[in-house]
């Protein structure tokens, strides 16, 4: 991401977001892996599977992190705000802003800033004050040996605008007129500083009452431990000292910075309108099935045959969002989806409160623990409860992370169920972003299976078996492990063979030594992983035919396809499951098969753009090293593939 920020071939706006992307994703690695090996080196755990115990880990993140926010902090510092000053957007310092400039900056902080500002003093009487997590703060020594914490309010936007393109830090604003705040007091020393705590949490498998505790989980996550504190580098040691030991961190846990802390404030820039430094705008496009949004052609069409949609080049309110609304025909009797994230405008929402104001079934699975998204789960349980629908929670220790919804109607005398799987939240704001796949279709075997989904988690029993769909926790990591040996053994007895795989993350230890046992039996493979890949590739003697690759561009990859062939045998998955042991073994996960040969060549011509991609694209080699595939001539993104076909398929209708 930081390689693709810096790359001068890509719109200005979209390596600021770039930019500030990263710094949102480490903050995240921080408050949830980098705490968890904290927890484990603290615990004195014992070595993983690399051999190595939590310390060396935390040593090695420690390093690279420092490498790569040095790099992020150059690029900031040296060409993205440089390049933004060309073009008229300049991000100052305060002594840079000329008189009418700071004039207006000096009354925003008069009548916006300084009444949200609150010092507190720390002595034997005042102890050091709660610091929330990813808040900025600054620390201030005055010339009386006293230390006061002061806040950089969190609602307020990171950059000031001072007006003609000019914007200021907020923290800069506020040590400029910091004296008054502190009441004239001299200032011996400042610093601006951030921490980030643990942001994972346990809840009991004997809860009594998942969303109660849920809720106080939530409230303990506030003051969990912190992980991380970030702070200037030109901090004086004794206020980095004085930080530490408030903080309860040891020195190694201190991150010295550059630049500003908390770069993805940057993304308030991607807001101007400025559509000359951004990518071209994309209106996603609606299949020919979806065209009539009457409710009984569409699921007639579903009926006809299965469909597949491709977001965000297909419209996601066109084909999910119709498809919810279906429900509303009067002989749909019920509707079930399940809620892992989803967003104000869902109209899977909104059609469940419809089908219950109807005193239709209306069954919504809502995961809980889903990170980061916990509190607004707790609300639109709430809500949807107060609305009439059937709210059920997943287990303590078992998430609920497909992504499902059904409709019952009945026709001719009896029932029939339409079912949609994808591989995405019911989402529709990211759903312009994020990349995805959802299957449409009224087969009688995988509507059957998604219905028995729902009962054994509203349920709460095991399931004996499935028809056509694989299932986690119980049927999904054995029917991977069967898939693969399939394709090895054909190998072996000298067909052709292939796998072809695309996912968030690749971390489990089986999988991967199924893997180069069938790289070993001469199965050619090839990975498309965004993010985590454990397996290595080309290592002589172990993985010669794996090739894994990684795609960056303006949609995030997020869908998820299993690919397994030997000779005309082609065997294709789509659902929500990674392959990691959290999505194998304590998961609710659901993978789809796709049978249509029609959709089976749309989701290799998907596979075979992103692997002919030499514009975004990076390829993981035996050293586990990334490097990015540089084009032989004129490059070529997959993703511009996808959409010119997309447009074009939209031309046809």
């Amino acid at each position: 991401m930081l390689e693709l920020a810096a790359d001068p071939g890509v719109p200005l706006l979209e390596r600021v977001k770039l930019c500030a992307i990263l710094s949102s994703n480490l903050d995240e690695f921080f408050a949830v892996r980098v705490a968890g090996l904290t927890v484990l080196r603290d615990g004195g755990g014992s070595a993983g599977p690399d051999g190595r115990v939590a310390a060396e880990t935390l040593a090695d993140c420690r390093r690279r992190v420092h490498e790569l926010e040095a790099a992020q902090a150059a690029l900031w510092l040296h060409e993205l705000r440089p390049a933004l000053a060309r073009e008229k957007i300049r991000v100052l310092s305060v002594d840079e802003c000329k008189p009418r400039e700071r004039s207006t900056l000096e009354r925003r902080f008069r009548d916006e800033i300084e009444p949200l500002l609150t010092p507190i003093a720390v002595g034997s009487a005042a102890p050091f004050p709660f610091v929330a997590s990813l808040a900025l703060n600054m620390a201030v020594l005055l010339d009386d040996e006293r230390f006061v914490r002061l806040n950089v309010p969190s609602g307020l936007p990171r950059l000031v605008s001072v007006g003609r393109g000019g914007f200021v830090f907020l923290e800069d604003a506020i040590a400029e007129f910091l004296p008054r705040v502190v009441g004239g007091m001299a200032i011996d020393a400042r610093a601006v500083f951030r921490v980030t705590r643990n942001a994972d949490f346990y809840v009991s498998p004997d809860a009594d009452d998942l969303l109660e505790a849920v809720e106080a989980q939530l409230l303990q996550r506030r003051f969990a431990q912190v992980v991380r504190v970030e702070v200037d580098e030109d901090a004086s040691p004794d206020l980095v000292d004085l930080l530490a030991r408030e903080l309860g961190v040891a020195r190694w846990q201190v991150y010295p910075k550059t630049g500003p802390l908390g770069l993805g404030a940057l993304a308030e820039l991607c807001e101007l309108d400025r559509p000359e430094l951004k990518e071209s705008s994309w209106r996603p496009v609606t299949r020919r099935p979806f065209a009539n949004r009457n409710p009984t052609a569409l699921l007639q069409q579903i009926r006809r045959r299965d469909i597949l949609v491709h977001h965000p080049y297909d419209s996601f309110d066109a084909s999910v969002g119709a498809f919810a609304a279906a429900a509303r025909d009067p002989k749909v009797g019920a509707l079930k989806a399940t809620v892992y994230r989803t967003d104000s405008t869902s109209a899977t929402l909104t059609s469940l409160v419809g089908a219950a104001e109807d005193e239709k079934q209306a069954v919504c699975l809502v995961e809980l623990k889903a990170r980061f998204d916990e509190r607004r789960n707790i609300e639109w349980s709430r809500a949807l409860e107060r609305a009439g629908v059937d709210v059920v929670f997943g287990e303590p220790d078992l998430k609920v992370h497909a992504k499902l919804a059904l409709i019952v109607r009945r026709e001719r005398g009896a029932l029939r169920r339409y079912a949609h799987i994808g591989t995405g939240n019911y989402h529709a704001s990211n759903a312009s972003t994020y990349e995805d796949l959802g299957l449409f279709t009224a087969d009688d075997e995988i509507t059957a299976d998604v219905a028995d989904v729902f009962n054994a988690v509203t349920g709460r029993t095991t399931p004996t078996s499935f028809r056509k769909l694989l299932v986690g926790p119980w049927f999904l990591r054995p029917r991977i492990m069967e898939e693969i040996a399939r394709v090895a053994a054909a190998a072996r007895a000298g067909e052709p063979a292939s796998i072809r795989l695309k996912m968030n993350s690749l971390v489990d230890p089986d999988v991967i030594d199924a893997l180069y046992s069938a790289s070993a039996a001469g199965v050619k493979i090839d990975i498309v992983a965004r993010g985590v890949c454990v397996l290595r590739p080309q290592v002589p003697g172990l993985s010669e035919n794996i090739r894994v690759r990684s795609v960056l561009g303006r949609f995030l990859e997020h869908s998820r396809i299993f690919w397994f062939q030997t000779g005309d045998d082609v065997h294709v998955w789509i659902g929500s499951a990674d392959l990691m042991p959290r999505n194998l073994d304590r998961r609710v996960e659901v993978l789809a098969p796709i049978e249509d040969l029609r959709l089976r060549a749309e989701i290799a011509l998907i596979l075979d753009a992103l692997l002919a991609d030499d514009r975004f694209a990076w390829e993981l080699d035996g050293d586990g090293e990334w490097r990015r595939v540089e084009s032989g001539g004129s490059s070529v993104s997959g993703q511009a593939v996808l959409m010119q076909r997309a447009t074009k398929r939209a031309k046809k209708r």
